[in-house]
């Protein structure tokens, strides 16, 4: 484990990097599933302070395992083995999940105990591989025992956290704190440092660079990967909810209508996700990577969100909620707005370029989705209003196709 090449060509992810993400796209789903029950009985407060929750839990122990296959990825038995630990991990961690979700529901004591015995697996897994590659990785031996330190003050933090009676507010004024530690590892492993000569002015490549060999073109992929499974996780939920409502009542126009706009919708924000140039910037500006790569815990949420809302959706069809027209909207229409906000942030992010273009169509986008949930409180059936929400993303897809495009090639170009 001697670390790979930053600069390998045709790295692309392996069948294990596969597997690995279907099973935390299980804990996407649960989470899912579990915020679509609470918000249908009108419980919206800890249906979106659990699934942010969660999906902290899970996005951040996948971002620390794929940067880390990324640099390291030995592919050998041992690797193997700690590798099934970790998804072991995440069953565990969905399947505590539902309890913690009624426990914020219910208020008193927080019960997330097995939910983060399954975190608690899952990074535990992950220091064995960071000591490994601390050992055998003597160049980044600084950049892996950095990770390892933050690894085991948070985890720590965790378990006593749980072990500890504690109520949904105490654990979430404290949570927090163990947050900042878990993301401040990277940046303490991965900063940027200046040697004696470019302090002195000499140097043409203006920093010296200390951390882990990640390959940019991979991370890119990978983070991709789970963008699409996430989006299609949304489109199996979607489509299991209209088969129970189809099953009940038959085919109905509204009921046409989700299913056309859960396809639509779930299109249009793949289309739009991948307009950001990420991978000729992250290669020729590797000190980007912070801002995009922890910004994606926002989008796998925001994506996991839509999936959610159109759980609920289906349930308004069946009549099986505590929510009216305009409040479904909203929890299709407020993930959808979450993601093409951060979407753009990152693409800023990214390539250091703030475009007249790019930020007019985010506030089209934004104001089509106003428009989407004005017209279900002016009586405008539900599902006539998803499909408005389903042509928000279109605004960034032919804002791109008709100028974007042309911005963007000269952004790649001006880094290649």
């Amino acid at each position: 484990m001697r670390g790979r090449d930053p600069h390998e060509s045709h790295r692309t992810a392996t069948p294990l990097e596969l597997l690995f993400d279907l099973t935390f796209v299980v804990a996407f789903s649960v989470a899912g599933e579990q915020a679509a029950h609470l918000m249908t009985e009108g419980h919206t407060a800890p249906a979106v302070i659990g699934f942010v929750f969660a999906m902290f839990a899970v996005c951040w122990a996948w971002i620390n395992f794929t940067w880390f296959a990324s640099a390291f990825d030995t592919d050998d038995w041992f690797y193997r083995v700690t590798t099934m630990v970790q998804m072991i991990g995440v069953m565990v961690l969905a399947l505590g999940l539902p309890e913690m979700f009624h426990s914020l529901d219910a208020g008193g004591l927080l019960h997330n105990e097995v939910m983060v015995a399954g975190y608690v697996v899952m990074r535990l897994a992950m220091l064995v591989q960071w000591l490994r590659a601390a050992v055998q990785s003597p160049e980044h031996r600084s950049a892996c025992l950095a990770y390892v330190r933050t690894l085991v003050v948070s985890q720590i933090g965790w378990v006593v956290l749980a072990a500890l009676p504690t109520s949904a507010a105490a654990f979430f004024m404290v949570g927090p704190a163990l947050m900042v530690v878990e993301m401040a590892g990277p940046w303490m492993a991965e900063r940027v440092v200046r040697s004696d000569a470019e302090q002195a002015g000499s140097s043409p490549e203006g920093v010296v660079r200390r951390g882990t060999p990640w390959h940019p073109h991979h991370i890119v992929e990978r983070y991709g990967l789970l963008a699409i499974i996430t989006l299609g996780e949304g489109v199996i939920g979607t489509v299991a909810s209209l088969s129970a409502v189809v099953e009940g009542h038959g085919w109905t126009l509204d009921a046409a209508l989700v299913a056309f706009a859960g396809m639509g919708l779930t299109f249009g924000l793949w289309w739009t996700y991948w307009i950001t140039p990420a991978a000729a910037m992250l290669h020729a500006h590797r000190e980007r990577s912070f801002g995009w790569g922890y910004g994606h815990i926002v989008i796998y949420a925001a994506l996991a969100a839509v999936g959610s809302g159109l759980h609920v959706a289906a349930s308004y069809l069946e009549g099986e909620t505590s929510l009216d027209a305009i409040g479904t909207v909203l929890a299709v229409a407020v993930p959808v707005g979450v993601f093409v906000l951060a979407d753009h942030l990152i693409f800023v992010a990214v390539t250091r370029s703030v475009d007249r273009l790019h930020t007019g169509i985010v506030v089209g986008t934004v104001a089509l989705l106003a428009v989407a949930v004005a017209a279900a409180g002016a009586g405008v059936g539900m599902a006539w209003c998803l499909v408005l929400v389903m042509l928000a993303p279109t605004v960034s897809v032919v804002g791109y196709e008709l100028a974007g495009h042309r911005h963007v090639a000269r952004l790649v170009d001006a880094v290649s």
